[in-house]
């Protein structure tokens, strides 16, 4: 029987422009005990991050599994492993989005309005989900993720690139802050 653990760790967050983002997804193999701890972690790191999705591509584990929760008081999280839409709306809706890969970043995508999904729930089970709105969005950009496809990408090739830069520069000041830490500590 699975057990979620007691204990969760936040995992780090994978940034656009890393590589590994554009790693397409395996099927998960068995729901087992490492999967059920994989799921509290993934959890609890959108949580920290106020995210309303994240797929395991996204902490560099690169299995078909995504967290979700659009709820207002973030107490109705979802589950979905081996995810597979099988439906999509004709209507489609252009909305504003963001990610946890690409912080600060926010800009229209077009989207479905509404999907089914076919999917194992946490405990293994098959599940079958119809989703609408802000769930459907979320469901699609999160299964994206599994695809090896980050939503900038939808993007023009301009903002795309210009993204790109921005997101290499903060990455370039993160490393150089970290290193100017490193040599500011006091030698013992």
């Amino acid at each position: 029987m699975l057990s979620f653990p007691l204990y969760t760790m936040i995992l780090p967050i994978l940034s656009f422009p890393d590589p590994r983002l554009n790693t397409v997804a395996k099927p998960v193999a068995e729901v087992d005990q490492r999967i059920a701890t994989l799921i509290a972690d993934m959890l609890e790191t959108m949580y920290e991050a106020k995210g309303i999705g994240l797929a395991a591509t996204q902490v560099n584990v690169h299995e078909r599994l995504v967290v979700i929760d659009v709820s207002d008081e973030r107490d109705q999280p979802l589950v979905l492993i081996n995810p597979e839409i099988t439906w999509y709306s004709p209507e489609k809706h252009i909305g504003e989005e963001g990610c946890l890969s690409v912080p600060e970043i926010y800009d229209k995508v077009e989207r479905a309005v509404a999907v089914k999904v076919t999917y194992l729930d946490a405990k293994g089970k098959p599940q079958q989900l119809e989703a609408e709105e802000m769930l459907a969005v979320c469901v699609q950009h999160e299964l994206d993720h599994l695809l090896g496809k980050v939503f900038v990408e939808y993007l023009s090739k301009l903002k795309f690139n210009r993204i790109k830069t921005k997101m290499l520069k903060i990455k370039r000041e993160d490393e150089k802050d970290a290193e100017y830490d490193k040599l500011s500590r006091p030698k013992m």
